[in-house]
């Protein structure tokens, strides 16, 4: 009989809390659904990023570049002086960034990267120090930023097609776009996740995960783009905001948009590159030289592991 009395007493207590009695409440974000987005299948999506990709042959960025450092690991972050500079990308794999020193502008760094090694001149107050190396970071210092590697900026800036050997997945996601005035409610956008995997040997029986584009449905571009490496930890993420038409030279394709806005975290080594473009010409002809660069005879060059 006591059992059934506690039972009874349950039962009570749960219908008050559901008829309000006992509840409460608390705001949340508004959110609503854009007035309208566009629909596509895998196909046609993989179809589209090879599209842009083959359209984009070569960047010519005048950039405002912000690093910080630091994160949940360290407690704290450390955000260091946006610098003024370039940067200049010839496909597959050539690479330039030129950084300058505020107010007198000479340079703060310049590095020029073939796709497999890299030079590197940084100044320091005890005179340039030349470095080279490989792409590939052997030996990860405690200093995220002394990690940086010119695959960085490439598999950021530039979101490439699927190779042959690749194999793609779609699904569908939902993310909330924060309003720009506290007035209008936030829009929850339906995006597509497009996944590029490859075989782990020849076996094919796994599957490795090497990148996701998330694309929105309402422009139908690329908004982030996650790099997984060879353990499928997430080593990049590039967010991509402020999308705009940009400057063509001669072989450039009208109508070309792309990211005013490149945001780039590594979240493993905690830092991250805040790429604000500032004036851009795509598909650029560059000088021979261009992405040359040597250390001057007698320098001691630091070889980086």
């Amino acid at each position: 009989m006591r059992k059934l009395r506690a039972v009874s007493m349950i039962g009570v207590w749960m219908t008050a809390g559901l008829t309000g009695c006992f509840s409460t409440t608390r705001a949340v974000q508004r959110t609503q659904a854009p007035d309208t987005y566009k629909t596509a299948n895998v196909e046609q999506l993989e179809q589209e990023v090879a599209a842009r990709d083959a359209e984009l042959k070569a960047l010519d960025a005048q950039v405002m570049i912000t690093a910080s450092t630091g994160g949940a690991k360290e407690g704290q972050v450390t955000e260091y002086t946006s610098l003024r500079g370039y940067i200049f990308v010839r496909k597959p794999e050539e690479l330039r960034v030129i950084l300058q020193v505020p107010i007198l502008g000479s340079k703060a760094l310049d590095m020029v990267s073939d796709g497999k090694t890299f030079t590197l001149m940084h100044a320091s107050t005890h005179g340039d120090v030349w470095m080279q190396g490989t792409n590939t970071v052997k030996t990860p210092s405690k200093n995220g930023l002394e990690n940086l590697r010119p695959p960085v900026f490439l598999d950021s800036l530039l979101v490439p097609k699927p190779g042959a050997q690749n194999y793609v997945t779609l699904t569908e996601s939902t993310r909330v776009v924060t309003p720009e005035s506290k007035h209008h409610a936030a829009v929850e956008e339906p995006d597509y996740d497009l996944a590029i995997l490859r075989k782990k040997d020849a076996s094919g029986n796994v599957l490795l995960q090497e990148r996701v584009v998330h694309i929105s449905r309402v422009t139908m571009l690329p908004f982030q783009q996650d790099i997984y490496d060879e353990a499928g930890r997430l080593v990049t993420q590039a967010t991509y905001e402020n999308y705009q038409p940009v400057a063509q030279s001669m072989g450039g394709v009208a109508g070309q948009v792309f990211p005013m806005l490149i945001t780039i975290k590594r979240p493993l080594e905690e830092y991250s590159l805040k790429i604000e473009v500032t004036k851009l010409t795509v598909n650029e002809t560059f000088d021979s030289d261009q992405f040359e660069l040597k250390a001057p005879a007698g320098v001691t060059v630091q070889q980086m592991q």
